[in-house]
């Protein structure tokens, strides 16, 4: 084969400016896509419908790039943008779509995918449950600090960049919290705090992490630093309570490498417990800097109702709650069930989901550490069997053992929580081919203005 033969064929070159496109459909991620000569073109900021003229900023074997040059004939579903910065950073790459068109778009994700990949054409996707007010809803911020001409800055980075736009109205965080990171951030800068250079590895303050609880409104505020060192404290830490009255816990973590991770081992506690409490449909849980809890607290108990409803749970039953975290799924099935049994691979998580049964008066659960399919697989071995099954598993979705497993014990029904519409598609149809019937799917969003989707799916055994 000649190089000639190798290269992309693509009817379009880099730089080309093509006029008068048409948007015929918007990719997983939100992006446009436009075809030239049968050639798909993603171009960001473009919605479906619309007539756009765009620039090739890529060309790929089997796609291009665009970027968005001007509309020509506008989609009725596209909204005024909040702020161009939030586009540059990509943590609302949905602001230019209508609330009500961002609920579609994600139903249609999940639909496309249970027809593609899992070849469940048939099968109903309700629509998605959507919030009364898609803004100010995380509850967690991790925002990285930089130096800028000279001064402290907080913000985000740029897409596909380290470089730091500052910024101190994140449109999608607990306004509390945007607050308390331009307290501490203006405190650092009070007592000259140097910020970290990440070129260089130099400098010391690198995020400052907040999160609060939407029940409750105990905060807590973690500074990460590269160096235990952090001066003067004596003043810092009487700073921030004075200024921050919610505050019930400082944290410092320190991460001396030269990483894209935020969090570093270890953990200098310096104000409280390395702990604050929020609730979750009437439980109270004790959450430390390095527990996972959902960052939408209005939305997760919406989610944890509607695993509930699907459940249908009389008292009588034994449940298994696979991926079971700080224990927050696996105490509102306790309250319905007879037994419940949790696992998780976080060995601290599993100490927090036992705090958590405690201090909420709950007996009636089991807490196992390891990995789901290896404790599946051990339990299914052993002949322990359960009613339900209820699955959250991270992005990549169930491993091929933890699905045998489950084909081996045969749970008579099974509530699967995904936040990724792929793997979610991949594994039923694995559970489908094993005995089971896809019941009714109901996405849920978790995350407005972004192109996630969380989507609870019951399946039973036929």
């Amino acid at each position: 084969m000649t190089n000639k033969q190798n290269k992309s064929t693509a009817p379009i070159t880099k730089n080309d400016v093509i006029e008068a496109a048409e948007i015929m459909d918007l990719t997983h991620e939100g992006l446009g896509i436009a075809k030239v000569d049968g050639y798909p073109v993603f171009i960001e900021g473009a919605l479906i419908g619309e007539t756009v003229d765009f620039k090739v900023i890529k060309e790929g074997k089997t796609f291009g790039v665009g970027k968005l040059m001007k509309i020509i004939k506008e989609s009725p579903d596209r909204v005024e943008i909040k702020d161009k910065a939030y586009a540059q950073t990509g943590t609302m790459p949905l602001q230019h779509l209508s609330y009500d068109a961002q609920l579609t778009f994600k139903k249609n994700q999940v639909e496309n995918v249970l027809q593609k990949i899992a070849k469940l054409p048939d099968v109903k996707v309700n629509d998605t449950i959507g919030m009364d007010n898609p803004f100010k809803y995380r509850n967690k911020a991790q925002i990285p600090v930089r130096k800028l001409k000279g001064k402290m800055e907080t913000g985000v980075f740029r897409k596909n960049s380290h470089d730091l736009i500052p910024m101190e109205d994140f449109k999608i965080q607990d306004p509390e919290i945007d607050k308390a990171v331009v307290a501490v951030r203006d405190i650092m800068r009070k007592y000259s705090i140097k910020p970290y250079n990440e070129k260089e590895n130099i400098g010391n303050l690198r995020h400052i992490i907040v999160r609060r609880g939407y029940h409750t409104g105990e905060m807590m505020i973690v500074l990460v630093t590269r160096t235990p060192k952090l001066f003067p404290l004596s003043k810092i830490v009487p700073d921030i309570l004075e200024a921050l009255p919610e505050v019930v816990s400082i944290v410092q973590n320190v991460n001396p490498k030269k990483t894209n991770v935020i969090m570093g081992q270890e953990v200098i506690v310096l104000h409280g417990e390395d702990k604050y409490r929020d609730k979750l449909l009437g439980h109270t849980f004790e959450i430390s800097h390095r527990s996972f809890f959902q960052v939408n607290t209005e939305q997760a108990e919406v989610l944890y109702s509607k695993v509930l409803e699907l459940a249908e749970l009389t008292g009588e039953e034994t449940v298994i709650d696979a991926y079971c975290g700080i224990g927050t799924i696996t105490l509102a099935l306790a309250e319905q069930a007879k037994e419940v049994y949790g696992i998780e691979l976080i060995e601290p998580a599993v100490e927090d989901a036992k705090r958590n049964a405690a201090l909420n008066g709950v007996e009636n659960v089991t807490y196992q550490a390891g990995a789901a399919e290896d404790v599946m697989l051990d339990w299914s071995s052993k002949g322990r069997t359960a009613d339900l099954l209820v699955v959250d598993p991270p992005r990549k979705g169930l491993d091929g053992q933890f699905i045998d497993a489950v084909l081996t014990m045969q749970p008579k029904k099974m509530v699967y929580v995904s936040c990724n519409p792929s793997t979610l598609a991949r594994d039923l149809a694995l559970l489908v081919e094993g005995g089971y019937t896809v019941e009714q799917v109901q996405p849920v969003d978790m995350f407005p203005q972004t192109s996630h989707v969380e989507s609870v799916v019951l399946l039973e055994k036929k």
